[in-house]
This record gives C-alpha cells, structure tokens and sequence, in this order.
C-alpha cells in the first residue's frame, strides 16, 4: 500500500491495522513487566491473594500478547499492506517480548542467567547473519526450526511464570511436583531447537559468510557447465513441443514471470513455430499479472504471487488473451534474493490450461539463478509437450 509523497514520489502508508497492531504489542511490553516484577502484596494490601494471582495474571497478559503476533501478518497480506516497516518491526516486536520476559525471569531469581544468555545470543547472532545476507540482496527463510523453537520458547515462559505460583517448602518436593518437572522439560528442548536453529542458519549463509570450501566451488564451475547443456535440452525440447502441436493442430501460448520470456523464446526459436505459437506474455511485476492476465488481486494479497491459485489464473488468462489451445504459466523465485517464509528459492509454481482445465504443480530447483530459470524452462515445455501428447 503506497501514497502519494507531496514531490509526486510514492511512499509507503505507515499507519496500517497491521502496523498499528505491532506497535500496540510492543507498547503492551512494558505492562507485562511491570505486571510480573511489580510487589503486589505491598500495591494491593487488601487483596490477600495479590501474589498468588500475580503470575498467572503477568502469564495471561504474555500469551496475549504472543498470541496476537499473527494477526499484524495476516492483517498486512489480506489488505495487501505489506510495508517495509511491518517487516522490521514485527520480528523485533517478537524478540523485544520473549528477552522482556526473559530478564524479568532472572531477576525474579525463577530462571538462571545462563538459559536467558544463550536464548538472547543466538537471537543477535542471527540477526547478524540475516544482516549480511540482506546486505548482498539474499534473503533466508525461516525454517521449521526457528518456528518451533518460537513455539517453545513461549510454551517455556509461561510455565516457568505459572510455576512460582505454586509454593514448594522442601526442596525434595520440587521432583514430586509436575509443573516443575515440565517447565524444565520443555525448556530443555526450547534450548536445543535454539542452538539447532542458529546452527541451520550457520548452514545457509556458509557461503555469504566466507564457509565456501574449494570443492565447493569447483561444484558451482560444474553447474554453470550444466547449464550450458540444459539451454541445449530447451532447444530440443521446443522443438519436441512445436512438432507436437503441429501434429495435433494446436496452438500454444506462454504467460511467465520468474523466466522473463525464456519458455516463449524457446519456442519461438524453432522454425516454422509461427504456425502453433500464438505469443507469450510476461508479467514480471503483480499489478501486470492482474491487468493483463486477469489475475484476482485479492488472490494475489491472499496466496503471493509465488503461489498455484495464481500459476492457474496466469495460465487461464494467457490461454484466454492468446486465443490458445494450450498455455503454461511459471511463477517462482530465481534467487539469490526474494525468498520468503516457507517459499526458498527455487520455489517455482507451474499451471498448465487446456481444454480439460486447469492445473498446478510445485517444483523446487536446486542452484544458482541462472539454474533454476533453465530448469523451469525444460519443466514447463515438458508440461506443454505432456498436454499435447494427451497426457495429464
């Protein structure tokens, strides 16, 4: 979402929901320190259960605000109100809760200063590397790894909160008591898939931060060789796609965004193609995908261009537009940069419309950029060729 700058340059709104909602979270922060290290007994002298509630009240606060960490992304991507500050602000708001809750931990002497240390220093050694990275235009996608050690780490507060609810004179008790014994146990694993986490993103920056070995790159010499082989296949395989629709007097059209015109190109290169090639169009950018190819802009806001809803309306739309028989669609990421959450790149989505209708399949390339967009090439001539032929 963009608005008009006084010199007629666009900028970003910044008071979005979804903005709002972030900066409420991190305004909440404060509350739930004061909440949780604050002498009720002493603020409250009439209420004589101020310090037994204390903590589940703090606890009830945290999981409110944990909970609504969802909601300012899925208020930004329904409203198509992405902005750059949403995306600084609302990792930070995260990180600006869990250490809150963490130091208040320590001070209340309930969590020893070494679990906070080493929770509080992976979350700065890997801001660091996705600093670097970001730097070079490369973007690291979260893994299944970093979510669950979020999920935990929450998980792990809030019982190491709840658990000082429950007092316990003889110290033998502590191994009879469960909230104890479960607040540890799931702190343990929180720990674990903390340092995993760091160690993975240690694995995908290995080369952004100077880890390549020599073998390592001399396996990239031998991609960019096979490469060179792949352009040949792309020519074959056009030429396997042209003779076929020859053959079976149809016409077939292109609609591509991460190949930039590559799949058309191919096609276009065999002789006498004129005669089943009806174009091809390239929508690089969301707002052509939409205009030209009649792409839903509430599907783009809702699934991403990178996505099989709308690889399957780009391909409709160019089958439509181009008067074709058949038509592919290709939408993905090249690299290096532009990875997203649960989409790394070489993430490519592939629609295929004919007159049986239309269909997707999600293809994940290996290698560089150059790599993955000959590799969508081959697989997308293969599905024009595959419909052609009659097969599904």
């Amino acid at each position: 979402m963009t608005e008009s700058a006084p010199n007629g340059a666009a900028r970003e709104k910044l008071w979005t929901p979804a903005n709002v909602v972030t900066l409420v979270r991190i305004c909440c922060v404060p509350v739930f320190v004061v909440a949780i290290i604050s002498p009720w007994p002493a603020w409250f002298p009439q209420w004589s259960d101020a310090e037994t509630w204390k903590p589940w009240i703090a606890a009830g606060i945290f999981v409110l605000l944990a909970a609504t960490d969802g909601l300012d992304g899925y208020l930004a991507r329904s409203r198509n109100e992405v902005t750059n500050f949403g995306k600084f602000m609302d990792p930070l708001a995260d990180k600006i809760l869990v250490a809150a809750a963490l130091l208040a931990l320590v001070e209340l002497s309930i969590l020893p200063s070494w679990v906070a240390l080493v929770i509080l220093t992976r979350e700065f050694i890997v801001s660091g590397i996705r600093m670097v990275a970001a730097s070079q235009g490369v973007v690291i996608a979260a893994s299944w790894y970093g979510k669950a050690k979020t999920v935990t780490q929450i998980v792990a507060i809030v019982l190491f909160i709840i658990k000082d609810s429950v007092v316990i004179t003889d110290p033998e008790g502590v191994l009879h008591n469960p909230l104890y014994l479960v607040s540890w146990a799931v702190m343990i694993v929180a720990l674990v898939l903390t340092i995993v986490s760091m160690l993975d993103y240690f694995v995908k920056a290995r080369e952004l931060l100077g880890f390549t070995s020599a073998s390592r790159k001399a396996d990239r010499a031998e991609i960019v060789l096979e490469d060179a082989v792949d352009l040949d296949a792309c020519r074959v395989s056009a030429a396997d796609v042209v003779a076929a629709a020859r053959e079976a007097r149809k016409t077939v059209a292109t609609a591509e965004s991460l190949t930039g015109g590559m799949v058309a190109a191919a096609l276009t290169s065999v002789p006498g193609s004129s005669a089943v090639v009806r174009g091809g169009v390239v929508s690089y950018v969301d707002d052509v995908k939409h205009a030209v190819l009649g792409v839903d802009a509430g599907t783009l806001a809702r699934c991403g261009a990178v996505s099989g809803e709308v690889a399957c309306q780009m391909a409709q739309g160019a089958k439509d537009d181009l008067q074709a028989d058949v038509a592919v669609a290709v939408t993905g990421i090249a690299g290096p940069g532009g990875a997203e959450e649960g989409k790394p790149v070489g993430t490519v989505w592939l629609a295929v419309a004919d007159a049986q209708g239309v269909r997707a399949e999600l293809c994940r390339f290996p290698g560089d950029r150059s790599e993955v967009r000959t590799r969508t090439v081959l697989r997308a001539l293969a599905a024009l060729k595959a419909s052609l032929d009659g097969r599904q």
